[in-house]
């Protein structure tokens, strides 16, 4: 059975890195089950394995932590649903590209519940929507944002770190990076979007499309 931990108030960073990283190995020793952790951070950037320090464009503003996840600088603050995997990627299949894609696809899942429908675009990590209404890109294709983002790390075939939803955070708290490394495109939330969801509504989108999309381990 996975074990379904939500926090309420705001989660220290480090306090969390110390639980994933305790569940994770508890997890590879068969001591502990898996979890998935639903919560929110105070603001703070993170920076991951391939982040690049000009992509820190206002360092001061915020505490920055290094990350030993994949991925580039995100943000992570009030309003995001964060939410941590620490699931046994060796029983579902000891293929990691595969996670990744199930993780995007738990994303989009839980989006199409809102009627959003989130997108995967090479190239470019995370989940991303079309905007029509906003100005075209300087390509001439239609506007993108980005609604969530994804960064793992695997020990001993366990994962930890995960996802990032954009529900109702402060968009302008983004603007002290480059979030991912991405710069041609924006930043957006399912509130910005016109939607009235609260973080309990993808709570419960998140926990009913997590099986249509992992089912059991094997």
């Amino acid at each position: 059975m996975i074990e379904w931990k939500t926090s309420d108030g705001l989660v220290p960073y480090d306090e969390a890195v110390t639980f994933m990283e305790a569940r994770a190995a508890a997890i590879a020793a068969g001591e502990a089950s898996e979890c998935i952790w639903l919560l929110e951070h105070p603001p703070l950037y993170t920076a991951g394995t391939s982040a690049k320090p000009d992509d820190l464009t206002d360092p001061d503003r915020f505490p920055v932590y290094p990350s030993k996840r994949g991925g580039q600088y995100t943000y992570h603050g009030p309003g995001q649903r964060v939410v941590y995997v620490m699931l046994d990627v060796g029983k579902r299949g000891h293929d990691v590209r595969r996670f990744v894609q199930d993780l995007e696809a738990w994303v989009i899942a839980a989006l199409a519940e809102f009627n959003v429908t989130g997108e995967i675009r090479c190239g470019r990590v995370g989940v991303w929507v079309q905007r029509p209404e906003k100005t075209r890109t300087a390509s001439g294709g239609v506007a993108e944002d980005k609604v969530a983002a994804i960064g793992i790390r695997l020990r001993k075939w366990v994962s930890f770190h995960g996802i990032s939803i954009n529900v109702e955070p402060d968009l302008d708290h983004f603007s002290g990076i480059v979030p991912c490394g991405i710069t041609d495109y924006g930043v957006t939330s399912l509130v910005d979007l016109g939607l009235p969801v609260t973080m309990a509504d993808v709570d419960v989108a998140l926990r009913r499309s997590f099986e249509q999309v992992f089912g059991e381990p094997a």
